[in-house]
């Protein structure tokens, strides 16, 4: 099955049913092992939707005015380019983590994050900022492969395994909930923490609290098990080197390309779509007329909904993964319903009450981050372990990271090209965005190969 003359994918008819171990309870140590995932997962989501709560008051405590062009420049590049970078540097991780290991990869992955997010926080100019968001978001990309991996090899049964993938990704919203949370704090009990430079910026704080997880990963993650496939494969040295060109074979070609393009849409709308929202709400008509600190605590109760919507789709896809057996149509399920909901949520916003600007992120946000879910359970089904952290790299971090992420500077330019106000034109930009994003995964799913069979392939 390793060999790259056969085959990985064809059409058939994927395997039906549960078996009994699907059904059977988790061990303490297959508990522990999703108790880590959760929390590194809740840390991943953390660091990568921070800034676009914090985009606003971070920049303009660097003299920047929101509304400008140099401040849209600056918001598309801290959104984009430490996106891009996380897709290259993910690559390289996707690779080690085939090389070296599962665990180890997990290890080093966390300690880079856990150290770039506390250097995040003490930036003193918009470069270092950006340096530190780029390692940060590099740390993230790579855990997440390396765990995605990790865990699709260490449930076997087929069942048990979409279950755990939908059901701990699922925690993923956690870490959205605690962006609001920390920074609802760091608001509201910023001047009692100890001062960053000389000041008690909100901001810093976010950007700060995000270490914090990483402390029990550290702790943890290097005492549990490998990889079981991964470490029996290599013991026997059936284990090939990874190539990146192996993924473009004949047998993966098809489902990379694919796959790529359509993790690129998925991400294109999570980070250049979806984290707009938080620089919508401030010129709309409920909040426009309110004073900062009620602006920011606006901010971040609207947040909560996106929070909710994430919750929902995570756990709405978890329950959808083992009842649909055809990943097309499974894909397709929040995919159609997107492409109505979320450009209609951007036009109407800037002239929308609060109440309906929270249940329209909240609905667009439910069938975004479903998309998002879907990649974490598609991806090992169709790589070869020798293959498979290289594989889901190029889609998750070139298609997704490095492409699909570029979404965040294409709005932020075509915002200068839409009539209104400030919120008129992002919201109207990112309408637009949307559109055609969605657009073309609907177009592209017809190509998306399904699992030859429910067991990964070795």
């Amino acid at each position: 099955m390793c060999g790259m003359n056969l085959p990985v994918v064809v059409r058939t008819q994927p395997d039906a049913g549960l078996s009994p171990q699907s059904r059977a309870r988790l061990t303490p140590l297959q508990w522990l092992i999703c108790a880590v995932a959760c929390l590194g997962f809740a840390f991943d989501t953390y660091e990568i939707t921070v800034f676009s709560i914090v985009a606003r008051p971070s920049l303009s405590s660097f003299g920047l005015h929101p509304g400008t062009a140099e401040f849209n420049r600056w918001v598309g590049m801290l959104l984009w380019l430490p996106q891009a970078a996380g897709g290259l540097v993910g690559l390289l991780g996707g690779y080690l983590t085939d090389r070296v290991g599962r665990r180890r990869v997990l290890v080093w992955s966390i300690v880079l994050y856990g150290v770039s997010a506390a250097g995040t926080a003490f930036a003193t100019s918009l470069s270092e900022l950006l340096f530190w968001r780029c390692m940060t978001i590099a740390g993230a990309c790579v855990e997440f492969v390396a765990a995605i991996a990790w865990l699709a090899e260490t449930f076997a049964d087929p069942g048990q395994r979409e279950r755990v993938l939908g059901y701990t990704q699922a925690f993923s919203a956690l870490g959205g909930f605690l962006v609001t949370g920390s920074y609802f704090v760091a608001i509201t009990f910023g001047a009692s923490f100890p001062a960053i430079h000389g000041m008690h910026d909100a901001w810093r704080y976010a950007l700060l609290f995000g270490m914090l997880p990483a402390i029990p990963l550290m702790i943890v993650r290097p005492f549990l098990p490998e990889s079981p496939v991964w470490r029996q494969r290599r013991l026997i040295g059936a284990l090939p080197r990874p190539q990146v060109s192996a993924v473009f074979a004949p047998g993966l070609r098809r489902v990379t390309v694919v796959s790529t393009l359509l993790t690129a849409c998925s991400f294109a709308i999570a980070v250049g779509v979806i984290q707009q929202v938080p620089r919508v709400v401030p010129g709309t008509p409920d909040v426009r007329g309110l004073e900062p600190h009620a602006v920011e605590r606006t901010v971040a109760a609207v947040h909560v909904f996106t929070n909710l919507g994430n919750v929902t789709g995570r756990l709405l896809f978890a329950w959808l993964v083992v009842h649909v057996t055809r990943q097309r149509r499974l894909l397709r399920l929040f995919i159609l319903p997107a492409m109505i909901v979320t450009p209609l949520f951007f036009v109407v916003a800037p002239h929308a009450p609060l109440w309906l600007i929270k249940a329209g992120d909240f609905l667009a946000g439910t069938l975004m981050v479903a998309q998002l879910s879907f990649w974490g359970n598609y991806l090992p089904r169709m790589y070869p372990t020798h293959l498979r952290g290289t594989g889901e790299s190029v889609g998750t971090n070139i298609g997704g990271r490095l492409i699909g992420t570029s979404a965040a500077m294409a709005v932020t330019t075509l915002t200068g090209f839409m009539p209104g106000s400030a919120a008129m034109q992002l919201a109207y930009a990112t309408a637009c965005a949307s559109l055609v994003i969605y657009l073309v995964a609907f177009v592209a799913v017809r190509w998306l190969p399904e699992p030859s069979t429910a067991a990964l392939p070795e």
